[in-house]
C-alpha cells in the first residue's frame, strides 16, 4: 500500500500539473515497483486517473480555466474512440502506430519550445468541431492501445491548433478525462481488468496533490507551461521508443515446423481468435 500511495502522490502532481491522466506513473509504479500484471495495472490505473482527474478538473473550474464547449466535441470523440478503437486496431500494426505517434509527439515538443501564440482560441466553426471530434477520437484511441493518456495528445493539439491558452487547455483536457475514465473503468471492471482497492488508495492519495498541481499551473507564464509540457512530451517519447526496442521479436520457424504449418495452420488461426 506505501507504493500505492507514493505512485498516487505522484500521479496526482503530474495530472494536476499538465491536465493529463497521472497513467505515465502510474503504470510503470505498479509494474515495475508493485509486480502487478501489466494489463491489470492499465485497468487500475484508469481507475485511479478518475478521483485524480476529478480533483484536477475542480481546481481548474475554481480559476475559471475550462472551455467547455471544446471539452464537449473532445469527449464525444474520446468517448467513441474508447469503444471503438479497439476493434480497428486489431488490423493496425502497434509498431507503426507507435512511430507515427513518437514523430508526431516530437515535432509537437519542437513547436512548443519554439513558443506559440496562444492567448485563446477563435469562435468554434462546423469544422473545427468536427476537428476536435476526430482529434478525441484518435485519443481514446491511442490511449488504449499505447497506455498513453489523452491530456498528452489533447493539451498540445488545443494550443497549436486553436490557440488555447496552456492553462485553459489543460483544464480542457481533465474535463474530457473524467467521462472517458468511467466509461473505460465500466468496461474494465466487467473483464476484471481493474483492482478497485489499489485504484482507490492512488486515487485518494493523488487528489491533494493535483489540487495542488492544478493551482501551481494556473499561475505559470504560458511560455514556462509551453516548455514545461513540451519536456513532458519528450519523456513520453523516449518512453515510447524503449517499448520498441523492447518489443519481444518472434523467433523463425525450424525447418521441422514449417513441414506441419499447412496441416495446423486453421486450427492455430482458430485458437487465436479464441484467445483474443
Amino acid at each position: 500500500m506505501t507504493t500505492a500511495a507514493v505512485v498516487g502522490v505522484a500521479a496526482g502532481a503530474l495530472g494536476g500539473l499538465f491536465g493529463v491522466g497521472g497513467g505515465l506513473v502510474i503504470v510503470p509504479g505498479l509494474v515495475s515497483v508493485a509486480g502487478m500484471d501489466r494489463r491489470l495495472a492499465h485497468g487500475t490505473s484508469l481507475a485511479a486517473t478518475l478521483p485524480i482527474a476529478t480533483a484536477s478538473l475542480f481546481t481548474y473550474l475554481a480559476h475559471g480555466n475550462v472551455d467547455w464547449p471544446v471539452a464537449l466535441f473532445l469527449a464525444v470523440g474520446a468517448i467513441v474512440g474508447a469503444v471503438v478503437g479497439t476493434q480497428l486496431l486489431r488490423v493496425v500494426p502497434k509498431r507503426l502506430l507507435t512511430i507515427i505517434f513518437v514523430a508526431t509527439v516530437l515535432a509537437t515538443a519542437t513547436r512548443l519550445f519554439l513558443g506559440t501564440d496562444a492567448t485563446g482560441r477563435d469562435d468554434l466553426t462546423a469544422w473545427v468541431a468536427l476537428l476536435l471530434v476526430v482529434i478525441g477520437f484518435l485519443t481514446g484511441t491511442l490511449a488504449g492501445l499505447l497506455g498513453i493518456g489523452g491530456g498528452v495528445i489533447m493539451v498540445p493539439a488545443m494550443i497549436v491548433l486553436l490557440g488555447e491558452a496552456p492553462v485553459v487547455a489543460k483544464g480542457t483536457s481533465v474535463a474530457v478525462i473524467v467521462p472517458t475514465a468511467i466509461m473505460g473503468t465500466i468496461r474494465n471492471r466487467r473483464h476484471a481488468n481493474a483492482d478497485i482497492r489499489i485504484a482507490a488508495v492512488v486515487g485518494m492519495f493523488g487528489v491533494v496533490s493535483a489540487v495542488i498541481g492544478g493551482t501551481v499551473a494556473d499561475r505559470l507564464s504560458p511560455q514556462v507551461s509551453n516548455v514545461m509540457f513540451a519536456a513532458l512530451l519528450l519523456f513520453v517519447a523516449a518512453t515510447q521508443i524503449l517499448s520498441l526496442r523492447s518489443a519481444p521479436t518472434a523467433p523463425a520457424p525450424r525447418p521441422s515446423e514449417t513441414s506441419n504449418e499447412s496441416a495446423t495452420g486453421s486450427d492455430a488461426g482458430s485458437a487465436s481468435e479464441t484467445t483474443e
